[in-house]
């Protein structure tokens, strides 16, 4: 089952660098190949004692490959396909970029109605010459962003202000550990002035310099994190004085005499406005999944294909000659595209929102559910949660399919599963904003009402679009079973309306999450003008619909948007795609190998002690 060396048209692999890398110009992609050397030359992991300066080396390298000075996060294709590529290498410090570039600096320059006065700080994040952290999780409260303790006090004689832990549940955490190195960190803290609570905004602070924590802060002990590893501590603040211009004060202002103006308008619309840096991480988040997943099922793939089997059932054969293995390792590769797509969708929906006003200004705001994610923007919260949720799925599938291989730390698998676990909770929480997302709906839609049978034609079942056609039914059903139980009845008291309802909100809000990447794999199909690469991707498109329904099966058959019929028609029509995918497997391997380098799950190098034989 050898790969042949299949050769696409030079206008094919500008449409396959379009489809990896999103509307990056080529100076953008020779950066990121630079990047990649630099990586690979200087290599570690980017927590531990003894890490910060090669940290901070790597951060500098990221930084080189991004736009120069205050143009830095101005595009968030280079941004997303940037990270990308720090996660293919280390996902640890691809969670230290994420946090430094998209929330530290994202806030200082979305949030400063003076840049100039958080000079020199701001230009020495930019150049990665100090380490950018952001502290917004509290330790001893669930949900500890809609009720954040931390203080921070105003001062009318000098209009500075004073950030202060009241008490140890209100501890920071974050990854703000890194010793021997500057650290700066945005802190998000409840602003009081003239006696009363102006909700949540953001502080810039430093945190430690080449000794260690600065005056009035406090660092707690090392605290292990095994499936993302970086330098995590708890964070207090003992009464530090924090100067006027390092407030982000994104619009508002205070007066001598306390009495604060906040265009917010509102301590919710407050909370939604600064928590709205977290757009450029989610949109860049899905980039990040489809990276890790293509380098994933590409392993995943190649391992299946050249190991081969001493099964009596028959001696000899590749893994990949069996179904259940293709299955996966073809399912992954699936799935890896569908992200891919998903990751241009979400840059589309950052660009457009970009444009648009702010929550809290005309036209920007949204009514707050149960958390803020959803409310700060729906479809940007919805791809960071279904794209980290189904990378975290394939890399441990990938991982058990490659055996004690796909356990190797050189591999990169379980860092790669780890990284996407950690972040189904991280950067909002992914199933409270599938709940919102579901109770949103239920609130303020209604749907068509539902044809009778044989009113309505479905796409063929290996067709691509067969999935998004099914979803779309799925989610209407979904609607009116929930408003037929009451979740449309806004006059109850919200909790007990919802709590028998959360399990289907969420399915709900994921359903609507998964139809956005399943149009996202229609649209980037359709945008194809190359034969030979529609010829090739077409049946893996189809594949990842008929595998997700699949995995949905149990509540499409339970509303009755699929029948039993359908779901007997999967098994043979998931045999079919495979086989049709397994024709292109060449030609797949060349669109998502995008190093070149085919990767299978290598070896650790070894060395050998032989016993004596005197």
């Amino acid at each position: 089952m050898t790969l042949l060396a299949p050769s696409f048209s030079e206008y094919a692999r500008e449409e396959i660098r379009r489809l990896l890398h999103g509307p990056c110009d080529p100076s953008s992609l020779s950066a990121l190949t630079t990047l990649r050397k630099a990586l690979a030359d200087d290599p570690g992991p980017v927590y531990g004692p003894g890490q910060g300066e090669l940290l901070l080396r790597r951060l500098r390298a990221m930084a080189e490959a991004l736009p120069p000075g205050a143009e830095l996060l101005d595009d968030p294709a280079r941004l997303a396909a940037v990270h990308a590529g720090a996660a293919v290498a280390d996902p640890s410090l691809c969670l230290a970029g994420l946090v430094h570039h998209l929330l530290c600096l994202g806030s200082l320059t979305e949030l400063s109605d003076d840049p100039g006065g958080l000079e020199p700080q701001l230009s020495t994040l930019r150049e990665g010459r100090a380490k950018g952290v952001y502290l917004i999780t509290e330790a001893g409260q669930a949900n500890s962003h809609l009720a954040t303790a931390t203080r921070a006090d105003f001062d009318p004689a000098d209009s500075s202000f004073v950030l202060h832990t009241p008490e140890p549940g209100a501890a920071k955490f974050g990854s703000a550990g890194t010793w021997g190195v500057e650290q700066t960190g945005v802190v998000l803290a409840r602003l009081f002035a003239g006696g009363a609570d102006h909700g949540v905004f953001a502080f810039m602070v430093g945190l430690t310099d080449e000794q260690g924590p600065l005056p009035g802060v406090e660092l707690s002990s090392p605290i292990a994190l095994d499936a993302l590893p970086l330098d995590y501590v708890q964070v207090r603040f003992h009464r530090l004085r924090v100067a006027p211009a390092h407030w982000l004060s994104d619009g508002a202002r205070i007066d001598r005499d306390g009495t604060v103006h906040d265009p917010a308008g509102s301590p919710e619309q407050r909370l939604q406005r600064t928590l709205r840096v977290g757009q450029g991480l989610w949109a860049a988040m899905p980039a990040v999944a489809a990276a890790t997943s293509r380098r994933a099922a590409v392993q995943a793939v190649t391992y299946a294909r050249q190991r081969r089997t001493g099964s009596r059932l028959a001696p000899g054969v590749p893994l990949l000659a069996y179904r259940t293995q293709q299955t996966v390792v073809l399912g992954a590769l699936a799935d890896a595209f569908a992200l891919t797509c998903a990751a241009d969708g979400a840059l589309a929906v950052r660009a457009e929102g970009r444009s648009a006003a702010p929550p809290g200004r005309e036209g920007g705001e949204e009514e707050m559910g149960f958390t803020p994610w959803a409310a700060v923007s729906r479809p940007l919260a919805a791809y960071k949660a279904v794209t980290v949720r189904t990378a975290a799925r394939l890399t441990a599938e990938c991982q058990h399919r490659c055996g004690f291989s796909g356990h190797l730390t050189a591999n990169r698998l379980a860092a790669y599963q780890g990284f996407h676990h950690a972040f189904d909770t991280a950067g909002g929480d992914s199933q409270l904003i599938f709940y919102d997302i579901g109770r949103s709906l239920v609130e303020q839609e209604q749907p068509e009402p539902r044809p009778r049978p044989g009113e309505q034609k479905s796409p063929d079942v290996t067709s691509p679009h067969w999935w998004p056609a099914v979803l779309s039914r799925y989610q209407d059903d979904l609607v009116r079973e929930l408003r037929r139980r009451g979740g449309a009845d806004t006059t109850s008291d919200p909790f007990k309306r919802w709590n028998p309802l959360l399990e289907q909100a969420g399915l709900l809000g994921e359903a609507r999450a998964t139809l956005l990447v399943a149009d996202d794999v229609t649209r980037a199909l359709g945008r194809l003008r190359d034969h030979d690469l529609v010829r090739a991707l077409t049946p893996l498109a189809a594949l990842h619909g008929v595998l997700s329904a699949r995995r949905w099966s149990g509540s499409l058959l339970a509303l009755g948007t699929l029948d039993p019929a359908d779901m007997e028609a999967l098994s043979e029509a998931t045999d079919r795609l495979c086989d049709a995918v397994m024709e292109q497997l060449p030609l797949l391997i060349e669109v998502f190998d995008e190093y070149g380098d085919h990767p299978g799950v290598a070896p650790t190098p070894l060395t050998w002690t032989r016993g004596s034989t005197s």
